[in-house]
């Protein structure tokens, strides 16, 4: 792995560009789910797997890249998050294209219910910790949910993709109990937030010693 990164940091690539090269490799997956048949799906689901694997590779050395060449930005970090959630949609995506083509309604509303979770894991983590600094607690966080469904993929020959959308679907509801009950611990003793500006400016604000809240939307 190291070796890539340093063949990579070589060509002065951007890590975004990377970042976004692993969409468009993890989107190739979703289309080979979605392609897949009744008579093809073992092999159509086994390519899957593996380019998923090629994905995850990129998914690995954007953050290493962005440190050996010294590109690590603020942007970066957000650009990675937000891509990653993509990612994440457009595999569950792929498998709900395969079982709506299969008639297999049930799994159908299965697939979304993962990709909504997934993306509530996510969601949970990032707005708990603008209140709270830091929300790690639970435990289907990305890596294993990718771990899961390539597992699911390579092996669906005996039917496993069907039992890790059981268990991705299980753990990560229980990991978005946790991260809420975890953010209602913490800030049970805080006082109310008095207003949802950015802190880039209440920072100027403070600075300038305008203390006054400026009217936004709440998110």
């Amino acid at each position: 792995m190291q070796a890539i990164v340093n063949g990579l940091a070589l060509t002065r690539i951007s890590p975004n560009v990377l970042t976004f090269i692993g969409l468009i490799i993890n989107t190739g997956a979703a289309v080979l789910f979605g392609f897949a048949n009744e008579n093809n799906y073992v092999r159509m689901f086994v390519y899957a797997g593996l380019v998923i694997i090629g994905a995850g590779i990129f998914d690995m050395v954007d953050g290493r890249v962005a440190r050996k060449t010294d590109q690590v930005t603020i942007f970066g970090a957000f650009f990675d998050s937000v891509i990653d959630r993509y990612s994440d949609v457009v595999l569950f995506f792929g498998l709900l294209v395969f079982y709506a083509r299969g008639n297999r309604l049930f799994y159908v509303f299965l697939a979304a219910f993962v990709m909504i979770t997934s993306l509530m894991v996510s969601y949970t983590r990032a707005r708990a910790e603008a209140l709270i600094g830091k929300c790690k607690v639970g435990f289907m966080e990305r890596p294993e949910r990718i771990v899961l469904i390539i597992l699911g993929a390579l092996f669906d020959r005996w039917g496993a993709m069907a039992p890790v959308l059981w268990v991705l679907a299980v753990l990560s509801t229980i990991t978005v109990i946790h991260r809420i009950r975890y953010t209602y611990v913490q800030t049970s003793h805080m006082a109310p937030v008095q207003t949802t500006d950015p802190l880039a400016l209440a920072a100027e604000r403070e600075a300038t010693g305008n203390v006054q809240p400026h009217p936004t939307s709440a998110l």
